[in-house]
This record gives C-alpha cells, sequence and structure tokens, in this order.
C-alpha cells in the first residue's frame, strides 16, 4: 500500500529528490557517509543515485586518472582533486559540473547543474577546456526502491535544494556545515540533539 502511495506521489512529481542536496545527520552510522553532502542526480520508483560533494580522495590526482586511460594533460589539470562520490561503482569516473552541457553522456540534474561520465568532457579537462566548475569523482552512491525515502523518515538525512556555490566554491571540509546552515540550522545544534527523537 505505502509502495501504492508513493509511486502516485511520484506520477504528482512530488516526490523526486533530484536536484537536491541530502545532508547526513550526525546520528548517520554508515562510515562511507559520515557529515557528508550529496548531490541527489536522479531519482525514480526504481532508486535513486547521488554524488558525495565534500570527501576528497587522499591520495589520488587528476594526473593519475589522466595517466590511467593514457589522456594527455596540461600541468594546470594534473593537481585537480579526485572526490570519493560514493561506495558504489566505485571504478567509475564522474564528472559533476556546470555549462557548457553537450557532452555525449550529459544528464542534467538542474537547468544549471549536470553530470557526465563519457571521454568527450574528460579530454576537454585534461586540455583545459572542460566546464569552468566541475569536480572529478570515482564512483557513486546508490539507493534501492523507496530507500532513500525510508532513511529520510528515520531522521538519517536532512534534505535542501542543492546550492552550486557550496559544490564549486566553498572549501571541501566546509561543505556539510555550510549546507545545513544554508537551511538556517546551526550545525552544532544538530550534534547536541543527534539520537533524540
Amino acid at each position: 500500500m505505502e509502495n501504492d502511495y508513493l509511486s502516485a506521489d511520484y506520477a504528482r512529481g512530488h516526490s523526486s529528490l533530484k536536484g537536491q542536496f541530502i545532508m547526513a545527520m550526525p546520528g548517520l552510522a554508515d562510515p562511507n557517509f559520515s557529515h557528508t553532502v550529496s548531490c541527489i542526480c536522479e531519482h525514480t520508483p526504481e532508486g535513486a543515485v547521488g554524488i558525495v560533494v565534500n570527501q576528497v580522495h587522499s591520495s589520488l590526482s587528476a594526473k593519475d586518472i589522466f595517466d590511467e586511460l593514457n589522456i594527455a594533460c596540461t600541468s594546470a589539470a594534473e593537481n585537480i582533486p579526485i572526490f570519493l562520490g560514493g561506495p558504489v561503482h566505485i571504478g567509475e569516473i564522474f564528472v559533476l559540473h556546470g555549462p557548457p552541457f553537450d557532452w555525449r553522456g550529459c544528464l542534467m540534474i538542474t537547468d544549471s547543474l549536470a553530470m557526465s561520465n563519457t571521454s568527450d568532457i574528460l579530454h576537454a579537462i585534461a586540455l583545459g577546456r572542460g566546464p569552468e566548475s566541475l569536480i572529478i569523482v570515482l564512483g557513486c552512491a546508490g539507493w534501492g526502491p523507496y530507500q532513500l525515502e525510508s532513511e529520510i523518515r528515520d531522521n538519517a538525512w536532512l534534505t535542501s535544494p542543492v546550492a552550486e556555490d557550496i559544490i564549486f566554491r566553498v572549501a571541501v571540509e566546509a561543505r556539510w556545515e555550510e549546507a545545513v546552515r544554508k537551511m538556517g540550522i546551526e550545525p552544532a545544534l544538530l550534534s547536541d540533539i543527534s539520537g533524540h527523537a
């Protein structure tokens, strides 16, 4: 019955979290998502896909990726950090980016934000011709049918519209706090109430 209700809700266009941030509540036990901010890239009754935007790989840089793929790159492109997008498809490369949006594998998330994962955008980034705003990501986050909805009902996540300045302009270590503050919530108060329903 619940799934029927949710399917009808999707049909009305009210339940999709595509184009939303989800911010992990401090009490979320999964270490893959502790204090993370994820951008939901797709969300249908079949499940959801997101990209964590505030976890950087400790040892990889874009040069390692380009070398692995035999893509020549400029010195400026070598030092682009590599983000850890989540525990699913950890060998796959995704690019979360602003305009332009004419790449072969471009999935629009909002009118001004997309995710691509084809070689044309990687070659362009390597040559300094890619989008001005971007992060390169290994892996993604995935949820099965109605799993994310259930976790939100269980107070594992806060949700808010995606804010591109947080993805592309705010320091990585400050993104969770800034995303929470943008909702009008003081992050320290969440820590105080975590675990108290």
